[in-house]
């Protein structure tokens, strides 16, 4: 297929990710579970009683999960802050090699970061306080901890790149936002490789409660089947599960005259805001129409080109409609034909990083010719009238554009277009 593109500017590829979440601790573990159908959620008890939810995807305690972070960063940071730093040490090594001698092929002034998350170290900003509170006496590194860039400044410090820095904050379209925006910090020329991705670390009791309380978690008690099914008649809310990805973007004739290994290439990006309601989807849906529009005018794609959607697909009630809504309104006929599904299905909801380990997805998808099913989608909801690929995996399928979305509290809303170069 011949691409035309609508704006100048740099070609942008992958050449690196890594990820980490309940269902593994790195990116392969992570999609072959998925293909072998496996969730990464399950019922968890937590003190406070008056937390309704039951499901949750959080990651289990590892002595050996941190080992190889330098230890005087490794003190400083938070758990989400941890994570990123684990799945950033994944996806330069698949990127550069062991090593990752990244002075080899770009100076640090030339490699940039950006991390992004909803909470950040919300967690261990209130444990700190819990610690002050009944002693008078907390880390020495509360501050540092609370920082939501804490992620961005220690993965720039840990591999010396001192080029473009930034932080978003946006909720569940954190992840791919920071994709998104380090696409355009290369096309632009203002860098020549990015480490980007999102990371949220949300567990304790009364960070918990205050998401629990707002309904906007999983209403089921007991069968896991329910608990998470997107665009099910079943959906009650969303499993908030914990975990980091990062991918190593580059500029393209960097990345060939280096000989390096390309794993897809950034081809379109959309961000628009609902400016409607903190919690809620705008019900006009054009924010989330043109997000999308926005990115196959970038890449120069019609509709009828795009081969795979990884949806937001959250199981919640508002969000699995107002999305397929859009998708139609955005791609008219072709939204019938076009494959979607929602990998939460299998993850939970990672909020801040859910973007960008869906973003693997897209490119595991891309690179094994298999479209993910949606599990649990045993009860479809008719107003939900898509092919979301109920239950079975799509093997041997021709994979070759995806596009990516995620939608976060606040209003945010982002898309996002990978093509596969093989």
């Amino acid at each position: 297929m011949k691409m035309m593109r609508k704006q100048n500017g740099s070609r942008v590829v992958i050449t690196g990710y890594g990820a980490l979440c309940s269902l593994g601790e790195t990116s392969h573990d992570i999609w072959n579970a998925i293909s072998e159908y496996k969730v990464g959620y399950r019922v968890r008890a937590f003190e406070d009683k008056s937390i309704k939810a039951k499901f949750f995807g959080l990651l289990e305690a590892d002595k050996t999960r941190y080992k190889g972070i330098p230890k005087p960063i490794l003190k400083m940071l938070p758990a989400f802050a941890k994570n990123a730093m684990v799945a950033a040490k994944e996806a330069l090594s698949m990127a550069f090699g062991p090593d990752a001698d990244l002075d080899r092929y770009y100076s640090p002034f030339e490699r940039g970061t950006i991390v992004g998350t909803g909470w950040g170290g919300f967690d261990d900003g209130l444990l700190n306080h819990d610690d002050y509170r009944s002693s008078g006496v907390s880390s020495s590194f509360s501050t540092v901890m609370s920082m939501n860039n804490i992620a961005t400044a220690a993965i720039s410090m840990n591999w010396n790149a001192r080029g473009y820095q930034n932080t978003t904050i946006s909720a569940c379209a954190a992840g791919t936002m920071a994709i998104g925006d380090a696409y355009e910090i290369i096309r632009s020329g203002r860098a020549k490789m990015m480490l980007t991705g999102g990371s949220e670390s949300i567990k304790i009791d009364s960070t918990v409660w205050s998401i629990d309380v707002i309904q906007a978690l999983s209403k089921e008690q007991h069968r896991i089947e329910l608990a998470c099914c997107p665009f099910s008649k079943d959906r009650s809310g969303f499993i908030l599960s914990e975990g980091a990805a990062m991918l190593c973007l580059e500029d393209y004739e960097h990345a060939v005259k280096r000989g390096a290994k390309i794993y897809g290439e950034v081809i379109g990006y959309g961000n628009y805001s609902d400016a409607y309601d903190i919690t809620a989807p705008a019900a006009d849906m054009l924010a989330r129409v043109k997000s999308i529009e926005a990115a196959m005018h970038q890449a120069g794609i019609a509709a009828k080109d795009i081969d795979y959607i990884n949806a937001h697909g959250t199981s919640t009630p508002l969000n699995d409609l107002n999305e397929s809504e859009s998708i139609k309104l955005a791609l008219g006929e072709a939204a019938y034909r076009v494959p979607i599904s929602s990998t939460k299905s299998y993850t939970g909801h990672l909020i801040g990083a859910a973007g960008a380990i869906e973003s693997i997805f897209c490119l595991k998808a891309m690179q094994d010719s298999m479209i993910p099913a949606t599990i649990h989608l045993n009860n479809p909801d008719l107003a939900c009238d898509l092919n979301y690929t109920p239950n079975a995996h799509v093997r041997g399928a021709d994979v070759n554009t995806v596009l990516n979305l995620s939608f976060g509290f606040g209003g945010a809303n982002c898309a996002i277009l990978y093509r596969s170069l093989s």
